[in-house]
């Protein structure tokens, strides 16, 4: 049987049997005091033969106590009342406000703190004669828990007075029952769906509204307990037609026998907005289908629009020195050292370049903000979830691999002889389109900084993510843009001579170099199949550039023939580049490689499980295409020393997968006001918040944040 059910049975039996009380008293605490205090309040002065007046009983709960709503999670029960009233009068059910999620160890209940008002409508008779009294008596009875759990009750009653008009409530009363009302849950006005399978359990609430108005959060409390697990955290966000919350199924409806008995699943959507205004609905969902959430809910970072503007710039400029983007600079440092003897052409270059970068960081923004509208799942480096852009970036960097070892020379100029004609060659255009190709290549990377800036462009407005956007972009090309106003730095700069034309020529293979690691990164997304079309499309490539370059020396129709030539077997090649999406793709268990932590596929329910009995977790939030990820794991979590500091405190490793797209993985990056990784969590026991390591990690940081040695 399952655990909530056990101690729900228990709590009712100490509720309802004499022995309760002194079942509970063994685990009080040395005070021995009622932890509740009730009082029956009326919202108004007296009452009307024949009309209703509401009550409310006011529950006030000791500080780390809580009593519980109709349905009480994985444990407990709730408040019940037994009236005892002449003939004549009637009482209505309670009225139960919404309630919040109560975590209890490895369980979760839902219910009350501090106090709350549960209201009664109670109807006299008509015949209840004016002048008279009438006495209003009940017995309350609650189940308190904090530690321990504590079954009380109570004697509760009122006397109103009959009158045959009823005077107005007074101010202060008709405050606390408009409050209390206002935390009601009212019936939704959207069709809402459910859909259960053997481990997903996922609601759709049909409201394009909410598309637009992007709740901070948003909780659903069934009515019926075994729906869905209650411990396990539950995923909101926005599909194209809804908003949709995702979470594990529970044991009711674990089956398809089980299932095909429930026709609705009724209960309490909890919606908390921009303005920190909370709203509940009652809804009635039907079975159906429900599609994975896209754009996650998610609290914007603990910063405003001016740090995140400078985060940004920060993590801009640091992002000049991440290993994603050195062969390109070194390409544009390259083309500055020509330009030292040409101070004019140096500051358009450096012009063009930020230019380039600018341009290239609003128009990846713009796309982000867009996506983001339209309910897709996205974070930073989302492009490289995509088999087609990888191989397309992979051919560029093997274009301009070629392009530096000579094979072909961009314009017809031959630039194989001194530096000069290299220097010399340099234009504006070609400035522009450097800065764009560093924005690509630094996609995979993620800089210190970066992701609180970019946590909070997403979870913005469109122009102020723009604008963190082009902050971003500002710091990253400022370096070179300095560098080309500033002509005492350029004159430090080696003079102009044959030894470019060598630099040249080295600095071809780096970018082979990066090639042939989005190979890779293709082969985890797309399988041999992929290497393979990547490998076929590189060969035809190359094919048609040499061809231009033989090409660029012949003259007359040699020349138009072999051009013509060399487009056919470029174009062959580009148009290979959407097959790459239809390899078969590797699933996570395989990308996510065991490694000496002993990796496990991240997934919400086994965090959730192996939190519940008592571990330590260290979660990895990683991709193949992220290069900050790889170095990570070579230096600072692939050594004896974190493996043996694993063993001895028994951390569980997860590893979260991001290299193809994956909306829970996505959802945990939002939780903690992310957009892209890496991420690294270290869950400890008995912490509700895991603590967020650093982006740039090394042994010393990994084994320090799970504190000393036993």
């Amino acid at each position: 049987m399952k655990r909530s059910v056990v101690l729900s049975l228990v709590a009712g039996l100490a509720l309802l049997g004499p022995a309760g009380p002194s079942l509970a008293q063994s685990g009080l605490p040395p005070d021995n005091q009622p932890k509740v205090k009730a009082t029956l309040i009326p919202e108004h002065p007296a009452i009307a033969p024949g009309q209703t007046v509401t009550v409310a009983l006011r529950e006030e709960i000791r500080d780390k106590w809580h009593t519980y709503w109709i349905n009480p999670g994985d444990a407990g029960a709730p408040t019940s009342l037994d009236w005892q009233l002449s003939d004549g009068w009637k009482a209505g059910a309670i009225q139960w406000p919404y309630p919040v999620q109560l975590p209890v160890g490895p369980l979760m209940d839902f219910g009350y703190e501090k106090e709350v008002a549960l209201l009664v409508d109670v109807t006299a008779p008509k015949d209840a004669k004016p002048g008279e009294t009438a006495k209003l008596n009940a017995h309350a009875m609650w189940l308190v828990c904090s530690d321990v759990c504590v079954p009380e009750d109570q004697e509760v009653s009122l006397s109103l007075p009959i009158a045959a008009d009823v005077p107005p409530a007074d101010p202060k009363t008709q405050s606390y029952f408009t409050d209390a009302r206002a935390k009601l849950p009212h019936a939704s006005p959207w069709k809402a769906v459910y859909d259960a399978g053997d481990k997903r359990f996922a609601l759709l609430v049909q409201a394009p509204e909410l598309v637009k108005a992007r709740p901070k959060e948003a909780i659903f409390y069934p009515y019926t307990d075994g729906y869905l697990e209650g411990a396990v955290p539950q995923k909101a966000g926005t599909a194209a037609d809804g908003l949709v919350i995702e979470t594990a199924t529970g044991f009711k409806l674990k089956t398809q026998a089980k299932r095909a008995g429930v026709d609705k699943v009724g209960g309490v959507l909890v919606l908390t907005g921009s303005d920190d205004r909370v709203d509940a609905l009652e809804v009635a969902a039907t079975a159906g289908t429900v599609p994975q959430s896209a754009v996650l809910l998610a609290n914007a970072p603990d910063i405003g629009f001016a740090e995140a503007v400078l985060f940004a710039f920060l993590g801009g400029l640091i992002l000049n020195l991440m290993p994603c983007v050195f062969p390109v600079l070194s390409m544009k440092a390259l083309a500055l050292a020509g330009k030292a003897a040409a101070p004019e052409k140096a500051k358009l270059s450096a012009v063009a370049y930020g230019a380039g970068v600018l341009a290239s960081f609003a128009v990846l923004g713009a796309v982000l903000v867009a996506l983001k509208g339209t309910g897709t799942a996205i974070g930073w480096g989302f492009q490289l979830q995509q088999p087609a852009f990888v191989l397309a970036l992979a051919l560029l960097m093997f274009a301009v691999a070629l392009n530096l070892s000579g094979l072909y020379e961009v314009g017809g100029a031959n630039l194989a002889g001194v530096g000069q004609k290299l220097a010399g060659k340099e234009g504006a255009l070609g400035s522009f389109f450097t800065g764009v190709l560093a924005v690509l290549v630094a996609t995979p990377c993620t800089a210190p900084f970066m992701a609180a800036g970019l946590g909070f462009a997403l979870a913005a407005s469109a122009p102020a993510a723009l604008a963190v956007f082009l902050a971003l972009g500002a710091g990253f090309s400022l370096p070179f843009v300095l560098l080309g106003f500033s002509p005492g730095a350029l004159r430090r700069l080696p003079k102009p001579g044959t030894w470019m034309e060598t630099l040249r020529q080295a600095l071809a293979f780096p970018m082979y170099g990066a090639a042939a690691w989005l190979v890779w990164v293709l082969s985890q997304q797309a399988g041999s199949d992929g290497v393979l079309l990547t490998l076929g499309s590189g060969l035809v490539l190359a094919f048609g550039l040499w061809l231009y370059g033989r090409s660029q020396e012949a003259e007359g129709r040699r020349r138009v023939a072999g051009y013509a030539a060399a487009a056919l077997a470029i174009v062959g090649a580009v148009a290979l580049i959407p097959l790459a999406g239809l390899a078969p793709t590797q699933t996570q268990t395989t990308v996510a490689e065991t490694g000496a932590l002993g990796y496990e596929p991240y997934s919400a329910a086994r965090l959730a499980a192996l939190r519940a009995e008592g571990r330590p977790v260290f979660v990895n939030a990683t991709a193949a295409w992220c290069i900050t990820c790889l170095v990570n794991e070579k230096v600072a979590l692939s050594g004896d020393a974190v493996a043996r500091a694993f063993q001895e405190k028994k951390v569980a490793a997860l590893k979260a997968d991001w290299t193809n797209q994956d909306s829970e993985i996505t959802a945990l990056l939002a939780s903690q006001g992310r957009s892209g990784v890496p991420l690294y969590l270290y869950f400890r026991p008995g912490s509700e918040t895991p603590l967020v390591l650093p982006q740039i990690l090394t042994e010393s940081s990994v084994i320090a944040a799970m504190g000393p040695a036993s």
